[in-house]
């Protein structure tokens, strides 16, 4: 009797345990989930991987939609195609939400927002402005601007065909004309779905929305959504920070103070090796943005201009010719017909005045180091004083830096025992001496 008891005790703590494990778990799985992640910065390499694992992680999730809020100014137009590729064949909802207020959505990023299924700005925000313009920011030849044009026209039409003809106007405007739009002007238009101040109100809006996905349509319930904010990996969020125009243009400009610096005081090393260090990561970070390669090129002139001016001493022309080089690729290195970014004023004109400074500096320990006399060999005797040890008759010896030396007094005149001697010449082993008055 007393086994069946326990038996039934153990049966009934097991279904209890059965339960409180199993109900929740239904429970979660009954409440529909909404992934969030933040796409901040250029396209690039990183931002599409980053996708691409946001979306397989909303799959694996049966997320009810995945929110990308995005803020950047452009990028390469082949990576924008193959996010745009990604978000399309999601068999998630993906919903792209232009955030934070005063951010925007720039040149590829407008196609990147257009490929959502559904999608939405912030108050405050920008959105267009995807006009190509030649590799330095200038007018490019009609009959190329035709066929970038034409291309992008296609790309956009695609996007743009369910929401009516004047969205379809202002995508070709964006691109012809580098037309924009705040988020007010593009709700009145039809090319965005919403304005929301957040993700909470984003996320009332969505639900009941109707979208389509990989052909079918698909109703968003998202009501009692609960929100899941999906994160970058410690790599992705390091790469992050490097491929950020100002921070690449800086990593470069380190390591090139760095080897200047070595090239001033060599001997130890580590500032060679950290120098070379920065400039590969920072050299990395400009190959995944889209830059200009002349101002690329003015960038690295300037750089040797400063190495040169340690070598080939102008008195600071060639210092002055690289901080205008210096200064003028960083205008221009970011300005390219798929990415616009302005580099912060004072880093431009900050960072060459630090590599005159340093080579400035460089160059006063050269001049200084020129007018050193010499310590050791045979210039170094001259000038050095010393003791007669055997009267200079006008031959004798003398006591000089601790050893013996034959001395011949310089006008022939007698030098006593004791008296004070000064080196005027000497040759191989004798020394000429006058008499220190």
């Amino acid at each position: 009797m007393a086994r069946v008891k326990i038996a039934a005790v153990f049966i009934v703590t097991a279904l209890l345990m059965l339960w409180y494990i199993a109900i929740p778990r239904a429970f979660a799985q009954n409440t529909p989930e909404i992934l969030v992640a933040d796409l901040e910065g250029p396209v690039t390499p990183v931002m599409l991987s980053f996708i691409e694992r946001a979306i397989a992680e909303a799959d694996v999730r049966n997320a009810e939609a995945l929110i990308l809020r995005l803020d950047t100014p452009g990028g390469e137009v082949n990576m924008t195609r193959r996010i745009i590729q990604a978000i399309i064949a999601s068999d998630v909802p993906v919903v792209v939400y232009v955030w934070p207020p005063g951010g925007g959505a720039i040149s590829a990023g407008t196609f990147i927002t257009m490929a959502g299924h559904a999608n939405a700005m912030a108050p405050n925000t920008t959105i267009g402005a995807a006009s190509p313009v030649g590799g330095s920011g200038e007018d490019i030849d009609d009959t190329l601007r035709s066929k970038i044009e034409n291309v992008l026209l296609a790309d956009m039409k695609g996007l743009t065909d369910r929401r009516g003809d004047e969205a379809v106007e202002w995508v070709q405007d964006a691109i012809t004309e580098a037309r924009a739009a705040t988020a007010q002007e593009a709700l009145e238009i039809g090319i965005i779905d919403f304005i929301a101040a957040d993700v909470e109100d984003l996320i009332d809006q969505l639900d009941g929305f109707t979208v389509e996905v990989v052909g079918d349509d698909v109703t968003l319930t998202t009501g009692d959504a609960s929100v899941s904010f999906f994160e970058q990996t410690s790599l992705e969020r390091l790469l992050g920070i490097i491929t950020n125009p100002s921070i690449a243009l800086l990593l470069i400009s380190m390591g090139s103070l760095a080897i200047i610096y070595e090239i001033i005081n060599p001997g130890g090393y580590m500032s060679a090796i950290i120098g070379v260090i920065l400039l590969m990561v920072g050299f990395y970070a400009i190959g995944q943005l889209p830059v200009n390669y002349a101002g690329l090129g003015l960038i690295l002139l300037g750089i040797v201009l400063f190495v040169a001016e340690l070598f080939t001493p102008t008195f600071g022309a060639l210092t002055a010719g690289g901080v205008a080089a210096f200064i003028f690729g960083a205008l221009i290195l970011f300005n390219t017909s798929e990415f616009a970014y302005d580099v912060p004023l004072p880093s431009i004109i900050g960072i060459p005045l630090a590599m005159a400074a340093i080579v400035a500096l460089g160059f006063r320990k050269v001049m200084q180091s020129m007018k050193l006399q010499p310590t050791t060999g045979q210039e170094a005797m001259i000038g050095a004083t010393g003791t007669v040890k055997i009267p200079l008759d006008p031959k004798g010896s003398v006591l000089v830096w601790g050893e013996r030396w034959e001395a011949v007094s310089q006008d022939g005149q007698s030098i006593d025992s004791g008296e004070q001697i000064e080196v005027t010449e000497m040759k191989g082993f004798r020394l000429k001496v006058k008499k220190v008055l």
